[in-house]
């Protein structure tokens, strides 16, 4: 079998390799990905229209998703076994065309390619296969990876095809949620609750760190509910951050220019929440001395958020369910009724249900409020957004407190993983904080972190632990995080910890740590 290392025609390809696989880092959402991966094989190489082509199990066609080059159709579909895109799909094997006007099932129906451009050019098509959780062998095919090349000599040509393969394979999980969107938008289609297609079904806010393939889906539900004017109910704990969300929700929305105005309910007396809400005319109450205008009015043609809409009094759910059924308000003291047009988010931790069922929330704004409701889990339940968060917070709070702290050390890490965080992301922040305010080093230690999250085996001050045992963790700590920083190599490790390359081989052998598998994966074999 040849490999990248092997075949020297093919060392040009590891530096796009390297290049894609730092772009796949965890923080970054699956459709980003997918695009950069896209530009990068069109920049690094001479490839031309490198594009994604998805499997819709629903319509049983393939559908153009992601190209780096605009199409002159705005719907392009395939037939599985028709055309080049469809034989690869069909059969799972790649197909080189060396030359694209020489092919008779090549159907040029994405790009409207020139007749000259047929002329000078090669096309390549392998397949995407599903994620690896069975053997290759009982994968299926959800979709195809193309590019367009200048005609080469095959054995050329051929090496472009055994590179693609190892591309296509890179990015087997990507493609595949890239899949599960297009059928969740088709369905939310169907509802109503989004007017029109796009290819754009994924976006990023930034100020969201979304690295679990849950939170992944909650960021592609505000992708999708945010263009339309439908009431979001964004359900989950205290401080899984939904308040980020509606923010995120507001930006996708075609409102986004217009204000944004919160209210949490729950911070305010309830009789003061009414006021606030539709303000009121001078001489309503004893201190109403001047005239003022609500939230309602003050986010027209725009969102308003309110959280922990639970809070809300007998009185104020019936005038925001008037306010969502009629669009108009009555500010306190007047009959004048005011239009609104105003799109409403919510949030709440509580079970809205019970409070259905014992009267303490009314049904029918329950109704009006729930047309799409967004789950966040808990911070416990989407553990890799741990460390992507944490390291989010140590930027944050290292540049605002002047701190030169690089990371955060392997124990520490593996102490925030294991940690059930009831507080959820407004715990890990304070937790961050907290550490960055107490550490006088450049990386963050277990002993940083606050004592909630430590144990006395975690920091090696367990009063059972000799002298020796407790220098002896430490003594693993630091050769951990070495070992981390030199990504395997135990010369550079000895070299960071200022010490011989004997030592730290002795005590790596004396400890049983692998140093293996902090190295880098290398490019596997091509086929």
């Amino acid at each position: 079998m040849t490999t990248i290392t092997d075949d020297k025609r093919l060392q040009p390809y590891l530096g796009t390799l390297q290049k894609i696989v730092s772009d796949m880092g965890p923080q970054r959402p699956f459709q980003s990905t997918l695009k950069s991966l896209l530009r990068t094989l069109a920049e690094n190489h001479d490839f031309q229209r490198p594009h994604i082509v998805i499997f819709d199990p629903e319509t049983r066609t393939l559908k153009l998703s992601l190209s780096q080059t605009p199409t002159k159709a705005d719907h392009v579909e395939y037939e599985p076994g028709v055309g080049v895109t469809g034989q690869v799909f069909s059969t799972g094997q790649p197909v080189i065309v060396p030359r694209i006007k020489d092919h008779p099932a090549f159907l040029n129906k994405a790009f409207g390619r020139s007749d000259e451009e047929q002329e000078t050019l090669a096309f390549i098509c392998v397949p995407v296969l599903g994620p690896a959780d069975e053997p290759r062998q009982g994968r299926e095919v959800i979709g195809t990876l193309s590019v367009d090349t200048p005609s080469v000599p095959m054995p050329q040509l051929e090496s472009h095809c055994r590179f693609l393969e190892v591309v296509a394979g890179m990015i087997a999980n990507h493609a595949s949620y890239l899949q599960e969107e297009m059928a969740r938008q088709k369905h939310l289609m169907t509802q109503g609750l989004i007017v029109g297609d796009s290819n754009d079904i994924g976006f990023t806010p930034s100020n969201v760190v979304a690295a679990s393939k849950a939170m992944r889906l909650v960021l592609n539900q505000a992708a999708q509910v945010g263009p339309s004017r439908a009431t979001a109910l964004l359900r989950g704990e205290s401080g899984t951050g939904k308040e980020l969300l509606a923010e995120a929700i507001h930006q996708a929305s075609p409102r986004r220019e217009m204000p944004l105005i919160k209210l949490n309910c729950a911070a305010l007396p309830s009789e003061l929440v009414e006021s606030e809400l539709f303000g009121y005319q001078k001489g309503a109450f004893t201190g109403a001395v001047h005239t003022k205008k609500g939230l309602f009015e003050l986010a027209n043609k725009g969102t308003l958020f309110l959280d922990e809409v639970g809070e809300l009094s007998p009185n104020a759910q019936a005038k925001v369910l008037r306010a969502i059924q009629e669009q108009e308000i009555q500010r306190l003291g007047s009959e004048q009724t005011i239009t609104v047009d105003v799109r409403l988010i919510c949030a709440t931790h509580q079970p809205l249900e019970e409070l259905v069922e014992r009267g303490l929330f009314r049904e029918d704004l329950y109704y009006r409020i729930n047309v799409f409701p967004i789950f966040i889990p808990p911070l416990r339940e989407r553990r890799e957004d741990i460390l992507p968060l944490a390291e989010h917070f140590l930027r944050i709070y290292s540049e605002e407190y002047s701190r030169s702290i690089k990371r955060i050390s392997t124990p520490a890490i593996d102490l925030l993983t294991q940690y059930h965080w009831p507080g959820n992301i407004r715990e890990l922040k304070n937790c961050i904080e907290r550490a960055v305010l107490v550490c006088d080093e450049q990386v963050i230690r277990t002993y940083h972190l606050p004592p909630s999250l430590q144990t006395a085996e975690s920091t090696a001050t367990d009063t059972n632990l000799s002298f020796c045992e407790a220098v002896a963790k430490f003594e693993q700590e630091l050769l951990v995080d070495a070992l981390k920083k030199a990504r395997g190599n135990m010369l550079q490790a000895a070299r960071d910890l200022r010490v011989s390359y004997r030592i730290v081989n002795y005590k790596v052998k004396k400890y049983g740590i692998d140093a293996k598998k902090f190295a880098v994966a290398k490019a596997r074999g091509m086929k």
